[in-house]
């Protein structure tokens, strides 16, 4: 069940159990959505604005930094963390249908991108311990080591850069 790994899952007999999670699942549902949308190292993926795109953008993330890139699993998690929250943060606040998703990795860093339609400005707000929600763009400020926005003359680009060790 595609977005529910670590939840616990109905079975048949109508008691849960935990979903089993491991690497190679994981790794199978990322080849499989690079299959099906396409590789973001190489050309801008579209996506649509549902919340379930944030898993998809998760796992495409995690198949480039992880097995293209062979960037450590600190630098995967951060980023595979931060385009799940810029996904997150265009399905609920751009009203647009889709989004595009782009990684780059200039030398010493990646960079991801997130285009959009709306020209309306991600707003980075202060955030309470009890926030439930909120957090995303603080979370990007705190993790990345440079972030922000370039407006287009349809929409703007959200971005994020993660500094990374050359080989």
């Amino acid at each position: 069940m595609a977005g529910l790994e670590g939840m616990e899952q109905p079975r048949g007999d109508g008691r849960a159990t935990a979903a089993r999670w491991s690497p190679a699942v994981e790794d199978e549902h990322g080849l499989k959505a690079l299959e099906e949308y396409g590789d973001p190292a190489h050309a801008e993926v579209i996506l649509p604005s549902r919340p379930e795109s944030a898993a998809i953008a998760r796992r495409l993330a995690q198949v480039v930094v992880l097995r293209e890139w062979r960037l450590g699993p600190r630098t995967t998690e951060d980023a595979v963390l931060l385009v799940s929250e810029l996904v997150g943060n265009a399905v609920r606040h751009t009203g647009a249908r889709v989004f595009g998703l782009r990684m780059r990795r200039p030398r010493g860093r990646i960079r991801v991108e997130l285009r959009d339609p709306s020209r309306g400005l991600p707003c980075l707000m202060p955030v309470q311990e009890m926030d439930l929600s909120g957090r995303g763009l603080f979370l990007v400020d705190k993790l990345s080591d440079r972030w922000g926005v370039d407006l287009l003359p349809r929409g703007k680009t959200t971005w994020f850069e993660l500094r990374v060790a050359e080989r």
